[in-house]
């Protein structure tokens, strides 16, 4: 029996940093080919100010777009739109189409003050009021535990660490966490051994990873973390975007045609259309020439 998989679309991620504007009609049509292809889940955008994040100013453009083009009886796919204030949910809960709110709560203080300017009470009573606000509204939340799998700011870093924050998190009803290695410098032993570690922590949750990685990299860390019992996987097609801090031009997001073949490797299939694939693979490249001034991936 093929197990069941899910694999995290993750333009926003793989956008918000490029030098150049990508026109809002263009992201609309890239993230509506993503829902042809069958990605059923997109971490479509983010509701941050336009003078740090000037990719994402159009977010709320993009996704109407997005849903007033898909083709009738689609069904809508999962959308998230990332926020890390209280304006940004506020932003994001008005914004139809949009089904998930997800946050970074990083355990390292230095990476939090230098993204956020909060400190670890008030990430944490905004991680509150958005499981509040989000169950109100009947959406859904994503908390990305940022630097799980490491930290290079010479701070206190163990699993234990990440555990208390699970636990926490998982007190207050949050559903849904992935572990994130901000920077890419994960081992594949300590992805599995740490996703081993922490799945006893997350019974009745659905945990998955955010992995950064050098490409040569990338298979084993998500055999590993496949064969340590995660079913849910963020990555971007091409491999295109990431962590700016991890210090090094290889390592960004994990490409998504990397996950698909190693997953195929391990047995199971997100169900995604391999031609359809293919012309999203040339409007990624396209992307890479035109916005982001980056080498295509062949």
């Amino acid at each position: 029996m093929i197990a069941p998989v899910k694999v995290v679309e993750c333009p926003r991620d793989a956008w918000q940093g490029l030098p150049d504007f990508i026109p809002t009609e263009y992201k609309a049509e890239y993230i509506k080919q993503l829902v042809l292809a069958g990605f059923r889940h997109i971490d479509a955008v983010s509701f941050v100010s336009p003078k740090h994040v000037k990719q994402m100013a159009d977010s709320e453009d993009v996704i109407a777009r997005v849903s007033t083009s898909l083709p009738a009886g689609t069904e809508p796919p999962e959308v998230i739109g990332i926020v890390v204030n209280e304006k940004g949910l506020e932003r994001a809960l008005a914004t139809p189409g949009v089904t998930t709110i997800g946050y970074p709560y990083s355990i390292s203080a230095y990476f939090r003050r230098a993204n956020a300017n909060m400190t670890k009470n008030e990430s944490r009573l905004l991680v509150e009021k958005l499981r509040k606000e989000t169950l109100a509204a009947k959406k859904d939340l994503v908390v990305y535990i940022s630097m799980a799998f490491g930290n290079p700011y010479d701070e206190p870093w163990g699993a234990e660490i990440v555990t208390d924050a699970l636990d926490w998190l998982k007190g207050i009803r949050v559903r849904t966490v992935s572990l994130a290695d901000t920077v890419g410098t994960a081992s594949p032993e300590l992805v599995g051994g740490l996703y081993r570690e922490l799945k006893d922590h997350a019974a009745g949750m659905e945990l998955g990873v955010h992995l950064h990685s050098r490409p040569e990299d990338a298979e084993a860390k998500i055999l590993a973390a496949y064969e340590a019992g995660c079913r849910r996987f963020d990555s971007a097609l091409t491999g295109l975007g990431g962590c700016p801090f991890a210090g090094d031009n290889l390592v960004g997001n994990i490409a998504t045609e990397d996950v698909l073949a190693a997953l195929k490797k391990a047995g199971a299939d997100p169900g995604i259309d391999s031609a359809r694939l293919g012309t999203l693979l040339a409007m990624t490249n396209e992307i890479r020439a035109k916005y982001a001034h980056a080498p295509l991936v062949n």
